[in-house]
């Protein structure tokens, strides 16, 4: 008799510390996270004022903590230069290229299902 094969959860712990999934999204959830990470994807280097104009609808404040809560999860680099004024780029780390994958699958099964 065949043993029956054992579905992969896609939490073993539902929302608990240790889920990857919700891990994964408290870090790129909410209204905006996804589309600045699509506005640096797109143009490898950004700066802020451009991140402004891309991301329609964001306020100041929404952009910088969503820029810092990037930063701190490891998604985003923040690159300051000492010039007058002062210039700040943004890019995306190698953990974040990772992720990029992903996000295209589901922008793909979202052209193909809602």
């Amino acid at each position: 008799m065949a043993q029956a094969v054992k579905k992969e959860s896609l939490c073993e712990d539902i929302a608990g510390k240790d889920c990857g999934l919700k891990r994964v999204i408290d870090i790129v959830g909410g209204k905006w996270k996804i589309m600045i990470l699509c506005v640096i994807d797109n143009n490898e280097v950004v700066r802020y004022g451009q991140l402004r104009r891309s991301v329609h609808g964001i306020t100041n404040t929404m952009l910088a903590n969503s820029l810092k809560e990037l930063e701190s999860a490891g998604l985003v680099e923040r690159k300051q230069y000492d010039e007058m004024p002062v210039r700040v780029e943004y890019n995306l780390t190698d953990k974040a290229k990772t992720l990029i994958p992903i996000l295209l699958e589901l922008k793909k099964w979202g052209e193909d299902h809602l």
